[in-house]
């Protein structure tokens, strides 16, 4: 596997970081006065993480990494942005938790290797993650290894099968088992702010199946797999604000699964 898909990646996301730390869209100010990230749905699946140690794999800038610093976890956030990774940093220290959280430039599948073999109770990951990555199978056994026997990962994810629709929310135009590399050429991020210089991406996607084969096969036990109706953002015209964050599909439209959440368990631990 070439890793010029890495290269070319990295260079994007240092670029959208770049605009995303000032981006409306991230309101890094009002996290700065005391805001969450964090999605209710996440916070009730995940729990009480008071004074258990949180790796959040493909942390961006950190705000979700930090949302549960501030909920009691003892956080470390991984991202292979050196940019993004600078400005989790600066956020830390600015809402006063650097002294429960620390950030760390490596990719995934070089984790194990950046950490030590450090192993944590929870692994935080998602909401437009996988997409970045090429092997899942490589990923769930990373995941498996940053575990504590006992520990748990949570996902949180768009849903594939919200991929498929044309951009009218209405028509089916895309092929939910097309995986192969595609690469994408766009001046601009998802957020508000000015164009990129770095525009060229390469992105996978991951049929279900493929996500919850890989833990399985990594030696993880799957707590639940749960199907989530609305999404976090516009995706479609036909989509329609409940006015809390989330956007779904209208009385009488048919409807389809837009995000999911995945609690998966390593064996072992007290018992």
């Amino acid at each position: 596997m070439t890793e010029e898909w890495l290269d070319v990646n990295r260079a994007n996301w240092d670029d959208r970081a770049r605009v995303h730390a000032v981006s409306e869209f991230y309101d890094l100010a009002g996290f700065r006065a005391g805001s969450s990230s964090l999605r209710p749905f996440e916070v009730a699946e995940v729990g009480d993480v008071t004074g258990r140690t949180l790796l959040h794999l493909q942390c961006h800038m950190g705000d979700d990494t930090l949302s549960w610093a501030r909920r009691g976890a003892r956080v470390t956030g991984l991202d292979f942005s050196p940019t993004a990774v600078e400005t989790a940093r600066e956020l830390a220290a600015d809402t006063g938790l650097a002294d429960r959280a620390r950030f760390v430039v490596s990719d995934v599948y070089s984790a194990r290797e950046a950490l030590s073999g450090e192993r944590f109770d929870v692994v935080y990951t998602g909401i437009g993650a996988l997409v970045w990555l090429p092997d899942l199978t490589r990923w769930a056994r990373v995941v498996a290894d940053l575990l504590v026997d006992g520990g748990f990962l949570y996902l949180a994810e768009f849903h594939p099968l919200a991929e498929l629709l044309g951009e009218d929310g209405r028509t089916l135009r895309h092929d939910y088992f097309h995986t192969d590399a595609q690469t994408w050429d766009e001046p601009h991020t998802y957020t508000d702010g000015p164009q990129l210089t770095s525009t060229r991406s390469v992105q996978w996607q991951h049929p279900l199946g493929e996500v919850v084969t890989a833990l399985a096969a990594a030696g993880l036990h799957l707590d639940f797999l749960r199907e989530h109706e609305h999404t976090l953002f516009r995706r479609y015209p036909v989509l329609e604000s409940t006015g809390t964050g989330e956007y779904r599909f209208p009385p009488g439209h048919p409807r389809l699964p837009q995000m999911y959440s995945l609690r998966a368990t390593k064996p072992g631990g007290p018992g």
